[in-house]
C-alpha cells in the first residue's frame, strides 16, 4: 500500500485526492482491480480557465485563486504525510498564453511541476479511474463510453478493460456558457432560444468531431463523470444536501436528464442557487454541462447514465502508485 496525492487542476476547479493505494502485482493479469482508501478528498472552484477562451491567457485573479488553494492543499498533503504527489492541469493551462506563469507558481507552492498533460493523456486518467471498480459487474454491460464533461473540454474514452479510443474536444460546462450564455460580462438568466440552439449546435459539432476517432455509438454503458454529471445526479434524486455517497454509481434516466436540462436552461440564477445541492461555483455554468450531457446521450441513444464519483483524480492517483511500486521493485 502507498500514500499518494494526486491534484486535478481544471479549468474550473482544482481538486485534490490524498488516499492510500494497493495496485495489483503483474501476475494479477489484465482488468485486475486495485484498491483505493479515502484519506481526503476535496474540491475548489478557482475558475482558472476564467476569460481563457477570449484572451488566451490566465487571469491575474484566476491565478491567485488557484495558487491559494495550492497552499491549503500543500498543508494537507503534507499532514498525511504523502509518500508521492502529482500534478496534472488540463485545458486552460494548455491554452494559455502565460503558462508559464502557472507553473512556477504551482512549483513555489507544492515542489512539484504541473504536467499539462494532453487530452488524450485526460482521457486515460478518466478511464481508469471511473472503470476500475466497474471490472466484473454483470448489471453493466461492455464496452463503456467515459465521459468527463470538464470545464474547458470534454473528454470521450470507448473501451473494455483497457482504452480502445479516446478523444478531447472544447467543449466544456465554461467555455460554453461564456462563448453562448453571457452577455456584456452578464450571464443570461434565462438565455433566449436563439442561445441555446447556437450552444447545441456547437456541442453537435463537437461530437462529430469525437466520433471522426471514438466510436461513440458502440458504447453498451455510459458512465459520466465531473461535477456537471454529479450535480445532475444530486438533482434527479432530490437531495437535500451534496452526498458523495448516494451519487456514486446512481443512474439518471434519459427523460429525467432531458427534464432537468430543460427547467436549468430555462431557470434563473436565484432559482438555480436555491437548489440545495448546488455548489454556488456551479450556478451558471450547470446549464450548459446538462446540454453536453443530453447531447451526448440523444448521439448514442442511451437509456440511461452510470454516475462516477471516480475519476481522473483516481486515475492519477493509481498511476502513482503504480510507479511508486515499480520503483520499489527495480530498487
Amino acid at each position: 500500500m502507498t500514500r499518494v496525492a494526486a491534484i486535478d487542476c481544471g479549468t474550473n476547479s482544482i481538486r485534490l485526492l490524498v488516499a492510500d493505494v494497493t495496485v495489483p502485482d503483474s501476475a494479477s493479469g489484465a482488468g485486475a482491480t486495485g484498491k483505493l482508501v479515502d484519506l481526503d478528498r476535496r474540491m475548489t472552484i478557482v475558475r482558472l480557465g476564467q476569460g481563457v477562451d477570449r484572451t488566451g491567457r490566465l487571469a491575474p485573479e484566476a491565478l491567485e485563486r488557484t495558487f491559494a488553494a495550492c497552499r491549503d492543499y500543500a498543508a494537507i498533503i503534507k499532514e498525511h504525510g504523502a509518500e508521492r504527489l502529482r500534478f496534472v492541469a488540463t485545458s486552460a493551462s494548455r491554452d494559455a498564453e502565460n503558462r508559464d506563469e502557472f507553473v512556477r507558481g504551482v512549483m513555489d507552492i507544492l515542489g512539484v511541476e504541473p504536467e499539462v498533460v494532453t487530452g488524450d493523456q485526460e482521457a486515460e486518467f478518466s478511464f481508469t479511474g471511473a472503470t476500475k471498480e466497474l471490472v466484473g459487474r454483470e448489471d453493466l454491460h461492455r464496452p463503456y463510453l467515459v465521459v468527463d464533461i470538464g470545464g474547458g473540454s470534454t473528454e470521450f474514452v470507448v473501451g473494455e478493460e483497457h482504452v480502445r479510443a479516446a478523444r478531447s474536444v472544447d467543449v466544456g460546462c465554461v467555455r460554453m456558457t461564456e462563448r453562448h450564455l453571457v452577455s456584456d460580462g452578464v450571464v443570461c438568466d434565462p438565455p433566449s432560444e436563439e442561445r441555446i440552439a447556437a450552444m447545441r449546435a456547437d456541442i453537435e459539432a463537437a461530437l462529430d468531431l469525437a466520433e471522426l476517432t471514438v466510436p461513440l455509438r458502440e458504447a453498451k454503458t455510459l458512465v459520466g463523470l465531473a461535477g456537471s454529471v454529479t450535480t445532475m445526479s444530486a438533482i434527479a434524486q432530490d437531495l437535500p444536501e451534496y452526498d458523495s455517497a448516494r451519487i456514486h454509481h446512481s443512474r439518471i434516466s434519459h427523460d429525467r436528464v432531458r427534464r432537468i436540462t430543460d427547467w436549468l436552461l430555462h431557470s434563473t440564477h436565484a432559482e438555480r442557487a436555491a437548489v440545495p445541492s448546488m455548489h454556488p461555483g456551479r450556478v451558471d455554468v450547470i446549464a450548459a454541462g446538462a446540454l453536453v450531457l443530453l447531447a451526448i446521450m440523444e448521439r448514442i441513444g442511451a437509456e440511461e447514465v452510470v454516475v462516477s464519483e471516480h475519476d481522473i483524480l483516481d486515475g492519477i492517483a493509481f498511476q502513482v502508485a503504480e510507479d511508486a511500486e515499480a520503483g520499489r521493485r527495480r530498487d
